[in-house]
């Protein structure tokens, strides 16, 4: 379990974005980066490529929920942006699931199924908060935590011979706090972006448990 520190608290209350995507983004888990080893098992790719398309891959999506809320006016045109942007982004994901095929067999696939939709309800909830700055926290932290989801559907669209489109994802907002007038707003942006981050490390911690389910 890690251990959080005086630093991270800091980084959560500053709305550090980038501190926190640091400390809990998926690029650090190890089974992220056993899935982008040249030898990976194509099982565990499709099994990958499910569960994000799973969480990820339905229309209304995280984004566009915090676009429909609104809770912050001013960055519904940066939401509008990064609603079109993940269009394509699950279009993308939707021709790779087709081509993956069918999901491997694996125990206790009923269990995944029920915690794969907990995990996408939770990212709506945090989307459709009414405390200003979470959802831009959430959004952005998806914003930038999509790159390394995004090498894992490259890497299974290379195995399973789907063209690799450009990502147009734009870039997050990352403003921090400079007085006691904003300060409120960075903390519901740091915990924002840290519960998504937390969902996503449970989804690779839920792949990783599959995986070996299905060796053992």
């Amino acid at each position: 379990m890690a251990i959080i520190t005086a630093l991270d608290i800091q980084d959560d209350r500053r709305g550090d974005v980038r501190a926190i995507l640091a400390r809990l983004g998926s690029a650090g888990h190890p089974y992220v980066q056993s899935l982008l080893l040249p030898h990976v098992l194509l099982h565990d790719l499709t099994d990958a490529v499910h569960a994000v398309c799973a969480v990820h891959g339905n229309h209304p999506c995280m984004i566009d929920y915090a676009m429909a809320r609104g809770i912050q006016i001013e960055t519904l045109p940066w939401l509008i942006q990064s609603s079109t942007a993940f269009s394509h982004e699950r279009a993308y994901l939707a021709g790779l699931t087709s081509a993956a095929g069918p999901l491997p067999s694996t125990p206790g696939q009923a269990q995944t199924d029920a915690a794969l939709t907990q995990l996408r309800q939770t990212l709506e909830m945090l989307a459709n908060s009414d405390r200003r700055g979470c959802a831009t926290g959430a959004v952005s932290a998806l914003i930038l935590d999509w790159q390394s989801i995004r090498q894992v559907l490259d890497q299974a669209a290379l195995r399973f011979g789907v063209t690799v489109p450009g990502n147009a994802m734009p870039d997050p907002l990352l403003d921090f706090a400079e007085d006691e007038t904003t300060l409120g707003l960075a903390r519901a942006r740091g915990f924002g972006a840290t519960q998504l981050l937390i969902q996503h490390r449970g989804l690779w911690d839920l792949l990783e448990a599959r995986a070996s389910a299905r060796r053992g």
